[in-house]
């Protein structure tokens, strides 16, 4: 699988690259520092390779041809030994040893399996901060500073006494 880490490590490498802009442009102020330290260390937590799986894996599959060279090897023998006499006993045995070889063949697959689908967990995770931090970028832009008051203009139509849409101050 030639692409598998070409994606997720663009991604956390963007990701990685937009916090570090917005922290070195001072876009953000004190929020962007912050907000660059944790995509940062969301990336750090989530380039974790799947070396043991993928050893796994290939572990699995050399097990598997090493079984179908067994086959090989026990077919030649039976037949050199005893002949035609070896056929039933040879079908029991080959049949077994090929049902384990596909097995393990077959459980390599899923550890692949199971590394791509850390892979699609790894790019929700990086999908989901990125959503985070730019929410949480919009909600801090929106924010008044702590002590300031705002003051409501007031509508044509509202009472002075304050009805809907009158002047009012709030903290």
């Amino acid at each position: 699988m030639p692409n598998e880490g070409a994606l997720s490590d663009a991604g956390v490498t963007s990701v990685t690259n937009v916090a570090t802009a917005e922290a070195a442009s001072g876009t953000h102020g004190a929020g962007g520092a912050r907000r660059a330290d944790v995509l940062r260390s969301m990336r750090a937590s989530d380039i974790e390779p799947y070396t043991g799986l993928r050893y796994l894996s290939k572990l699995f599959r050399m097990m598997a041809i090493l079984l179908l060279l067994v086959v090989i090897e026990e077919t030649v023998t039976g037949f050199y030994r005893f002949g035609m006499g070896a056929v039933p006993v040879l079908l029991g045995v080959i049949t077994r040893l090929l049902v384990a070889a596909g097995l393990l063949w077959g459980v390599g697959d899923l550890a692949l399996l199971l590394i791509d689908v850390g892979h699609d967990v790894r790019a929700a995770r990086i999908l989901l901060a990125r959503q985070l931090a730019h929410q949480a970028g919009e909600a801090h832009a929106s924010l008044t500073p702590v002590g300031m008051s705002t003051v409501v203009a007031a509508s044509p139509t509202a009472d002075v006494a304050g009805g809907p849409g009158s002047v009012a101050a709030a903290d």
